[in-house]
């Protein structure tokens, strides 16, 4: 089944527009190759995104997943302004961002915020976790005295599960998984709507990355919060998502729910990264089937022709190597970019 560009790029299925949180339409982000020592010229881009389109509904997880390298992060990137996309629009409770001026768009960022990957370098390490906390606070003026200003980093350090005197420590002083509680509590800080989580817990041990992704779940159901959450585990992705995104060389793949895309994978690249998820029982492991792709990933300086993940696909065909497929509906709520995708049939 098909449908019109327009509908196929948002995936929701029957989402009217006032559950649409973000409209992310065609969005490409090409790096500029210099070359040259003194008259610097630009030879070559790096297509690190390359036309994807998605939503986001209020109150939901989108889990966006894919290999080191593939625009997972730079999608994010673009999404809060932290790069100027090439192409595409960036569609915030209705108004496009990619147009906003500097003042408009420092205004917007108090609804949209971020929680970085690593939590050792994402924290000054000369200020106390409490100016880390509260510093937003100051920016966007939504504290009066210093009274206030206390009492705002108190609460934060207890929704994240830290205890308020330990507001004058620095970072040094906390271990890995307490650094990522207090850049969720900065994210927190001025009230946002929506939170890209940049792989929040893949710089953590297994034990502490469950009590990060229970946080974010239980502070999504107190605050009603929406996130864009980036990861390169699948496991901890069909924990925590409603819906799941797959990403290769900067393109959309594969979009459904969340149980839909582990027990029915449609592309083949999806297929292959499921495959490698391993499962606790080792007979059940033993038995299933692995799907072993070969070659390198391709560089996003020379992308190839046609679909770009046809150098290694098992099924790919000539027409897979002169066609760029589109994201298209093949099941009802679940979207494939795979020329060959109807009746592929399951796992």
């Amino acid at each position: 089944m098909t449908t019109s560009p327009e509908v196929q790029a948002q995936g929701t299925g029957t989402a009217t527009d006032d559950d649409i949180l973000l409209d992310v339409r065609g969005l490409k982000m090409y790096f500029p190759v210099s070359s040259g020592l003194v008259f610097q010229r630009t030879v070559a881009y790096i297509k690190a995104v390359d036309g994807v389109s998605f939503t986001v509904k209020r109150g939901e997880t989108l889990g966006l997943v894919g290999e080191s390298g593939c625009g997972k992060t730079t999608t994010g990137r673009c999404i809060l302004q932290l790069y100027k996309p090439t192409e595409g629009q960036v569609i915030f409770e209705g108004q496009d961002l990619t147009s906003l001026s500097t003042r408009m768009m420092r205004e917007k960022r108090r609804e949209m915020q971020v929680i970085f990957q690593d939590p050792y370098s994402s924290l000054n390490p000369r200020m106390t976790a409490g100016n880390i906390i509260g510093e937003p606070l100051i920016v966007h003026g939504l504290v009066h005295g210093k009274a206030e200003y206390r009492e705002r980093v108190a609460d934060l350090l207890q929704n994240v599960g830290l205890n308020p005197y330990m507001a004058d420590r620095f970072p040094h002083e906390f271990s890995g998984g307490q650094r990522q509680r207090i850049g969720v509590a900065r994210a927190l800080s001025v009230g946002p709507k929506f939170i890209v989580a940049d792989e929040p817990v893949s710089a953590l041990d297994v034990s502490i990355q469950a009590q990060i992704i229970n946080l974010l779940e239980d502070l999504q159901e107190q605050f009603g919060l929406t996130y864009l959450f980036i990861a390169h585990d699948l496991s901890v992705v069909r924990h925590i998502s409603d819906r799941v995104g797959v990403m290769y060389l900067g393109h959309m793949m594969e979009l459904a729910e969340r149980n839909e895309i582990y027990v029915n994978p449609i592309h083949p690249y999806t297929r292959a990264l499921l495959s490698a998820v391993p499962i606790p029982d080792p007979i059940i492991d033993a038995q299933r089937e692995r799907i072993l792709l070969t070659g390198e990933v391709p560089s996003p300086l020379n992308p190839p022709s046609g679909c770009v993940f046809h150098p290694r696909c098992p099924i790919a065909n000539d027409e897979c190597t002169q066609h760029l497929p589109e994201l298209r509906e093949v099941e009802p709520n679940h979207w494939a970019a795979c020329i060959r995708a109807d009746g592929y049939g399951a796992f």
